[in-house]
């Protein structure tokens, strides 16, 4: 597990930057040409944007304030322009974005104090 764990710290950058391409993609993608994944549109916001955060959180524990508002600035600008390419831009959407963020950064520090530490 701390393998994985020190993969993802240590390409941190790269895997945020094209997790949250592709989640800026599918959000201005129309709906309707989209395939049908299991579960609801919340709950793929919400693990959207843990998986986003998490790298980051977990790379850079004393800068994941900022990069987490910036991300979540970025999910609001994504909810404010998807009216203007045949989407609906929702608070709701943005509330279980900042909570998949928030939740992103728990399991990062709690995966940072468990099994990296414990790897050094």
């Amino acid at each position: 597990m701390s393998v994985l764990l020190l993969f993802v710290q240590r390409y941190w950058a790269v895997l945020s930057v094209m997790l949250l391409a592709f989640v800026t993609l599918v959000s201005l993608y129309p709906a309707d040409q989209l395939p049908k994944v299991p579960g609801s549109d919340k709950t793929h916001h919400f693990v959207s944007y843990a998986a986003v955060v998490f790298p980051i959180a977990l790379a850079k524990p004393k800068h994941w304030l900022w990069l987490a508002l910036l991300v979540i600035g970025w999910s609001g600008a994504i909810e404010l322009i998807q009216p203007y390419v045949n989407r609906y831009g929702e608070w709701l959407d943005l509330a279980a974005n900042s909570a998949g963020v928030l939740i992103g950064i728990l399991s990062a520090m709690l995966s940072r104090r468990l099994f990296l530490k414990s790897s050094t």
